[in-house]
């Protein structure tokens, strides 16, 4: 299963969540308004950005909701 490291209020990361639900794809949400998920987002990617997916079955990690919806499509539609 992927992670996804959001923010809630964050456009760019519904654009994200809503192409998951929609093809009824399965993710972990990690809000970085949580002090732990911030730093966890930080150990992963290295910049306080969002969204961003962590896929760690295929050792993915991107940024960009275009590219993560991208790269969902091929791998997981």
């Amino acid at each position: 299963m992927i992670d996804l490291y959001i923010l809630e209020t964050c456009p760019f990361c519904r654009k994200v969540m809503e192409f998951c639900q929609e093809n009824k794809i399965t993710f972990n949400k990690h809000d970085i308004s949580n002090e732990i998920n911030s730093d966890k987002l930080m150990k992963l990617g290295g910049k306080h950005q969002v969204p961003f997916l962590y896929d760690k079955e295929n050792n993915v990690k991107m940024y960009e909701s275009d590219e993560i919806i991208d790269y969902l499509k091929k791998q997981y539609t």
